[in-house]
């Protein structure tokens, strides 16, 4: 897919209830494209009426679907996955479109995508209960696992395709129907995985997508008795207002909330791999991920060789537009994204720190800047307390375990963390002292469809993926059976 294919194919926006598209009117907003500030879609957001109608569908696709057995679910999901996979080139074209991603990031993510529903098909025929021996002869208990009911589900922009077939994949890998409140930044993508699901056989009343208001929409959701599962990816002052919200009607939450993911670099290691496949991890989707590698806690001793290393593979990364086959890292997806990153580097600037990169480049239209270094940062610069969610690097030298621990754990939030070293018994005790929901020891890939992905402290709780995830839109159902006449 080129650019001109990508646009040509990108698709009418709407509400998606009940296997239709509502246009609507009203007060319509654009989405735009971040690589030339053109317009990709018009979209009038979702009415009160829309969401009610959502909830309704919702309702009803729950008892359909939760009523097939788990072989007849896994194998529509299963066909999802496939249908993903054949449509890998427009689905890809759509992520480069809305969030600027090169092409070559954006078809990996596609296959991601394909991969949780391919999970999720098989793991949700392996609800396993459990028999518990009872107590009187003539009984039988034990212990059932049955979809806990609608779930609605909030997703972010930034990861446009993978992070709503996450939410799917779970929900209806475990028997449930969802919402999903798609970013208004970048709809296209949720509503044409949607539209896949509905194609493979998944009962339309089952899934629903909504976009516009996020205030309106959530409070009407969360607000309803239909609604027993919420799953959020977002901001940690979100996150506590959702909470806060599904307290009040006992909705059972899972919550991916912010991160701002440290990097324990040991003198052990081979300092030229690592700061290549440092650059790469880092600045992969612009550093607009979530669990972006972003505070390199370096050992003194490797720090000035590493520094250098890493910010001659920063150098040479190619930014531009993503359909551009040489271009190595996309645009942001907003000009006010740039604007905070120029807010962090003033502040570095400001404290004496070595900066390297941030400069505007490219098309003005376009939200693209070059990546960054803040080298010598310490706990007081802005950098160091706020995730950039954008390409800036931090780099902090240590000495000791002890001090690298401290500065991973500093910070009150824990969703991705990094380690890396050939020394077993430091990999250990990095393993058992850091705080946070996954410590990926030399390597960058902190979330599959098949492991855990949640965090610690206001990094949220719960998680989804692997078993977890689909336990999560689970309940537990104790069954004691006496054989004797009542």
């Amino acid at each position: 897919m080129n650019r001109a294919h990508s646009e040509a194919a990108y698709p009418h926006l709407g509400q998606y209830i009940n296997g239709d598209l509502i246009t609507g009117s009203g007060d319509i907003f654009d989405v735009q494209d971040p690589s030339t500030g053109a317009k990709l879609g018009r979209c009038a957001p979702a009415s009160a009426q829309n969401v009610d109608a959502a909830l309704i569908a919702a309702k009803s696709g729950f008892e359909i679907w939760r009523k097939m057995s788990a072989h007849e679910r896994g194998n529509i999901l299963k066909r999802v996955a496939d249908l993903v996979r054949t449509d890998k080139d427009r689905l890809a074209g759509l992520i480069t479109l809305e969030v600027g991603r090169p092409l070559s990031e954006a078809q990996v993510e596609v296959g991601h995508a394909a991969a949780m529903f391919e999970w999720a098909a098989e793991e949700g025929k392996r609800a396993y209960g459990r028999v518990i021996p009872a107590r009187e002869h003539h009984a039988t208990q034990y212990v059932l696992r049955e979809p806990l009911g609608p779930i609605a589900a909030f997703t972010p922009w930034n990861v446009p395709l993978t992070t709503p077939a996450r939410k799917l994949s779970g929900a209806l890998g475990a028997g449930c129907s969802a919402i999903l409140k798609a970013s208004e930044e970048t709809p296209g993508c949720a509503l044409a995985l949607a539209m896949i699901c509905v194609e493979a056989g998944v009962p339309p009343q089952a899934v629903s997508v909504l976009i516009g208001n996020p205030e309106m929409v959530s409070a009407r959701l969360l607000e309803s008795d239909i609604i027993r599962g919420l799953t959020f990816t977002g901001s940690t002052r979100v996150g506590k207002i959702l909470t806060k919200q599904a307290a009040d009607r006992m909705i059972r939450p899972v919550m991916e909330l912010g991160g701002h993911a440290p990097v324990l670099i040991f003198d052990d290691i081979d300092v030229e791999k690592v700061a290549q496949n440092a650059v790469a991890a880092k600045f992969k989707n612009s550093g607009q991920i979530c669990v972006s590698p972003t505070r390199f806690l370096v050992q003194t001793k490797v720090y000035e060789a590493f520094l250098q290393a890493f910010v001659a593979a920063t150098k040479r990364i190619n930014v531009g537009d993503g359909f551009d086959p040489d271009v190595t890292m996309g645009p942001l997806r907003t000009a006010g994204r740039i604007q905070e990153i120029k807010e962090l580097l003033s502040d570095a600037t400001n404290r004496g720190h070595r900066v390297f990169g941030g400069e505007r480049v490219g098309d003005p239209s376009g939200n693209f800047i070059n990546p960054a270094v803040i080298a010598d940062a310490g706990p007081a610069t802005q950098a160091s307390n706020t995730e950039p969610f954008g390409p800036v690097a931090v780099l902090h030298p240590f000495d000791t375990v002890e001090d690298a621990i401290a500065e991973a754990n500093r910070l009150n939030v824990g969703l991705a963390s990094y380690v890396m070293t050939n020394n077993l018994a430091r990999a250990n005790r990095c393993i058992g002292d850091i705080q946070a929901g996954s410590v990926i020891v030399n390597n960058w890939r902190a979330t599959l469809p098949e492991t855990p992905f949640g965090g610690y402290r206001e990094s949220g709780f719960g998680a989804e993926g692997g078993i977890e995830g689909l336990s999560a839109f689970q309940s537990s159902k104790l069954v004691y059976l006496n054989a004797n006449a009542a």
